[in-house]
């Protein structure tokens, strides 16, 4: 995953956690605006999410922020 998802990912979750709580969940396409201005992002989340991890449309922001921190200390 770049960098710029990888960021996007997490800036989206930690900012939905404080609005509504720990609980919170959140789809992929939270990630990104009503509209498709980066196609190739766009299905590299989509990859991420459904082949990768094989994960539900709604999941919990915070098991999405352990599964991107997990990627990212695997990676280095």
């Amino acid at each position: 995953m770049r960098a710029l998802l990888r960021d996007k990912i997490l800036q989206v979750c930690y900012k939905k956690i404080e609005q509504k709580g720990d609980n919170v969940g959140v789809s992929f396409y939270a990630f990104f605006a009503n509209k498709n201005d980066n196609s190739a992002l766009l299905m590299e989340a989509a990859t991420w999410w459904i082949e990768t991890h094989q994960l539900d449309h709604f999941e919990k922001a915070k098991k999405i922020i352990e599964l991107v921190k997990k990627e990212e200390l695997s990676c280095k």
